[in-house]
């Protein structure tokens, strides 16, 4: 009987030494106990914060097309004998210290851009301011020009002719007086062009001086210009093929 109960103790030391080292190999092996009665653990919840941003998209540059210049030209006035009187165009407004300084050499210039006109046969205001008296005068004669007298411009081979409707006086002090010569519809300021029209400008200095009036701009303009206007009336282009 004594022999018995030693016999089971030793071996239930022997069981649980072994019992204790398996715990400790698992410890060691970095499996935690967990106690067979234990709760099993539940999932994560799921995250419940709001998406990260998108990364707002470069934005596209929008290509800005530029004012295409419009075309040197010549200018026939056959009623006052101007013949083949150059036109230089230069981005402005009519009268400005550029435009002022292309009329010096002699020729005549025609403003075009955000502030100033169109090309030859474009629809809209062409345009075009020479001296009276100096450089030559090549519009001195400009005030004899009557309504119905034909204007022919000639660029890259094509001829333009304008037949004159009216005579206009512009006042360079007036602002109103300015817009109504730089319209797109010669002195309709804001009203939208629907013909090609030419508007053929020169100063008024002789005029202004027998008046008394000797006011000058910055450029040396009197306060007047006295302008021919035309509108389109024939277009003749060069055969196709360069030819003719």
């Amino acid at each position: 009987m004594i022999r018995t109960r030693r016999t089971r103790r030793a071996a239930a030391a022997t069981a649980l030494l072994v019992l204790l080292g398996g715990c400790a190999a698992a410890q060691d092996a970095g499996a935690p106990a967990v106690p067979s009665d234990a709760a099993p653990s539940k999932p994560a919840p799921a995250s419940t914060a709001p998406p990260a941003p998108r990364t707002a998209e470069a934005a596209v540059p929008v290509a800005v097309t530029p004012t295409p210049r419009p075309r040197p030209a010549e200018l026939d006035i056959p009623s006052i004998g101007v013949v083949d009187l150059r036109v230089l165009p230069y981005e402005g407004r009519t009268d400005d210290q550029a435009g002022t300084r292309i009329q010096d050499r002699g020729i005549a210039a025609s403003p075009y851009g955000k502030h100033g006109g169109v090309g030859p046969g474009d629809i809209g205001n062409y345009q075009v301011t020479a001296h009276r008296l100096s450089a030559g005068g090549p519009l001195r004669d400009l005030p004899d020009v009557d309504v119905g007298d034909e204007v022919r411009v000639t660029a890259g081979g094509t001829t333009y002719t304008y037949r004159i409707v009216e005579t206009r006086s512009t006042s360079f002090r007036s602002d109103r007086s300015l817009a109504e010569q730089r319209a797109a519809v010669p002195g309709e300021p804001g009203e939208r062009p629907t013909r090609a029209m030419i508007t053929l400008s020169t100063c008024a200095t002789p005029e202004d001086d027998a008046a008394g009036n000797h006011w000058r701009d910055a450029q040396g303009n009197p306060e007047h210009r006295i302008d021919k206007i035309g509108v389109l009336t024939a277009t003749d282009a060069p055969p196709p093929g360069g030819g003719g």
